[in-house]
């Protein structure tokens, strides 16, 4: 109980963070997350609101990445699950544990998609200055795979372009 208390505390914060980064300029340039088992970055243009996981509802003969349609503020959201999304781990199998420690970010109104990535872990809101070493995307990457950062602690960050995955095919088709 007292985790949950403080992944919501994490929550609140980093909404607040957000919603301040956003009204002061571009202080903070992405929101980093955790899916499966790697670190990626969202840019906060392109992100929306954070909620916590519950109460997703399974879409039957869809694809195991598509984790089913939320509730969030009386509006209906496709829930993806992005570790699964990007085969970074697995979309489907996790324990009620993962589930209670996991959050969604949706897409910025802007980008007009009813979507929330589910993502592992938040790990607060990241400027250039956080990183150490900036590499292009690699060569045959996913077109909405940005570029790559390493940060100063050694640990690498894979920056996703949520425009660019709003309007991938892919992405669109959720029917297995």
């Amino acid at each position: 109980m007292a985790n949950r208390e403080a992944l919501r505390e994490l929550q609140t914060r980093l909404a607040s963070r957000l919603q301040a980064a956003r009204s002061e300029g571009l202080s903070a340039s992405w929101l980093a997350v955790r899916a499966g088992e790697a670190n990626y970055l969202f840019p906060l243009a392109q992100s929306g609101e954070i909620f916590p996981l519950s109460g997703v509802q399974a879409v039957p003969y869809a694809r195991p990445w598509f984790m089913g349609v939320i509730n969030l503020r009386g509006g209906l959201y496709g829930v993806v699950d992005l570790a699964g999304f990007t085969g970074n781990g697995p979309a489907r199998g996790r324990t009620e544990q993962s589930f209670a420690e996991s959050s969604v970010v949706t897409f910025n109104a802007a980008l007009e998609l009813n979507c929330a990535l589910m993502v592992d872990g938040l790990a607060g809101l990241r400027k250039q200055e956080s990183f150490s070493t900036v590499a292009p995307a690699s060569e045959g990457a996913s077109a909405y795979l940005g570029r790559r950062f390493i940060d100063l602690h050694g640990a690498q960050w894979q920056e996703i372009n949520l425009q660019a995955l709003s309007q991938l095919p892919e992405f669109l088709c959720i029917g297995a």
